[in-house]
């Protein structure tokens, strides 16, 4: 500790991670605006002109550039994967809550049935909404560190959302080719996301 301040800013220079510096100690170093800088707790290094205090420190501007860093078709897939789940876990309780008021055996699987094709729908409402929320994603993308952005990285509107979602179902058909172009394409993009416009991100490491 220096000067009652614990140091906590890695910096990378040269390629190799240095520090940690104390906040008033990074004047001393050549930080660019692009220099790659991680505090306790962040999973991944930000650059330098991203950190408010730093750009008050050593007069950066911040520019945001555009994404580099894209979500892979494993890791989406993986995400929608914990969405579906979680959306019929709260699927199975309603139903459950249901055979409270239920008795007949064959209500009760008519109960189960009918409401199969809500799932898809919730998923649908839902994936919109989080995915234009404040976070940019759903709890499974969230999970992964990954976000729904337009091409500038940043968050899209609600409308847009609901497009792209809606726009899923040309990815689905056919065969699930619209899905399986983004190993064809440098950014990634399904067909939602080239007719959005948008992308999926992922945190940058190094």
């Amino acid at each position: 500790m220096e000067n009652g301040v614990s140091p906590e800013y890695t910096v990378v220079i040269n390629g190799k991670p240095t520090g940690p510096y104390a906040l008033d100690m990074l004047k001393t170093l050549s930080i660019l605006p692009g220099t790659f800088i991680r505090k306790p707790g962040m999973d991944d290094y930000k650059e330098a002109q991203e950190f408010v205090e730093l750009r008050e420190l050593l007069g950066f501007t911040y520019t945001k550039t555009a994404p580099q860093y894209f979500a892979s078709f494993d890791q989406r897939l993986l995400a929608s994967v914990i969405d579906y789940f979680l959306i019929t876990i709260c699927y199975a309780v309603l139903v459950l809550i249901s055979f409270a008021f239920i008795s007949e055996k064959t209500e009760r699987i008519a109960a189960i049935v009918i409401g199969l094709p809500l799932i898809p729908i919730a998923k649908f409402f839902y994936g919109s909404i989080a995915e234009a929320g404040i976070k940019q994603a759903t709890l499974g993308k969230a999970l992964l560190n990954i976000q729904v952005t337009d091409m500038k990285g940043n968050r899209i509107s609600l409308e847009k959302s609901y497009g792209r979602n809606a726009a899923k179902i040309l990815s689905v058909l056919p065969i699930f080719f619209g899905y399986l172009y983004s190993f064809l394409n440098r950014k990634q993009q399904c067909f939602h996301d080239l007719i959005a416009d948008t992308l999926v991100v992922k945190d940058r490491l190094i």
